[in-house]
């Protein structure tokens, strides 16, 4: 999540998963969005990125729906409520720690306004 109060970035976060496997990785990531963000209704994923697609996923009784697009563009976007929306920046799996390291660091600098391919780029994550 962003270190700072402002949101004039292109990202408000990032999150590594480690795995293709979205019913190993999401998870962890939605219970760790909850206590930052109080409960969490929708997910967006690029399908590209994950071997199932799962239309929601149960975390601690709370069902949250997931959306797929075909777009391929790194992101994903956490709905809270009806309608605030973050964004993330999706690092892929294959990553190396350090460039995921420079890659989410770059992704939540106050005024970023880099998209997902130009920091990935960057930061030397190589796409495939």
């Amino acid at each position: 999540m962003a270190t700072t109060s402002r949101r004039d970035g292109t990202f408000d976060g990032a999150w590594w998963p480690r795995s293709r496997n979205l019913g190993a990785q999401l998870p962890g990531l939605i219970r760790a969005l909850t206590d930052k963000l109080g409960a969490v209704a929708r997910i967006g994923l690029d399908a590209g990125a994950w071997d199932a697609h799962l239309h929601s996923v149960a975390v601690d009784g709370h069902l949250v729906r997931i959306d797929w697009s075909e777009v391929d563009d790194h992101t994903m976007l956490v709905t809270r409520g009806h309608q605030d929306i973050f964004s993330f920046l999706m690092l892929p799996w294959y990553a190396d720690e350090r460039a995921a390291h420079a890659a989410m660091t770059l992704a939540v600098q106050d005024g970023n306004s880099a998209s997902a391919t130009e920091i990935l780029a960057a930061t030397g994550i190589p796409a495939r």
